[in-house]
């Protein structure tokens, strides 16, 4: 779950269903009602083929704005290394 908490709302990833079990990963706004529009779509995960898509970019845009990732997506992003890359463009912004 990816909070954000920005001046005009907050948004949060987390996983879509889709009918052939391949779940997408996006943003949307905390304030907006469950199955509500999402503000973007930043992956997918295929659980049965074992695949996995990240829009590293986008993720790290929104976790850089205060979002909150739920704790599947948190995982999915530690193995994909996301967090790593997070701390890594934070410390090169303090140099």
């Amino acid at each position: 779950m990816i909070k954000d908490h920005r001046s005009h709302g907050g948004s949060i990833i987390h996983l879509h269903l889709s009918q052939w079990v391949v779940y997408r990963i996006v943003a949307i706004d905390v304030r907006s009602r469950r199955e509500g529009r999402d503000l973007r779509r930043v992956g997918f995960y295929d659980p049965i083929k074992n695949q996995t898509y990240l829009n590293v970019p986008a993720i790290l845009y929104f976790l850089e704005k205060g979002a909150q990732p739920t704790g599947t997506v948190h995982d999915i992003s530690k193995k994909a290394g996301v967090f790593m890359e997070l701390s890594f463009n934070q410390q090169m912004k303090l140099n």
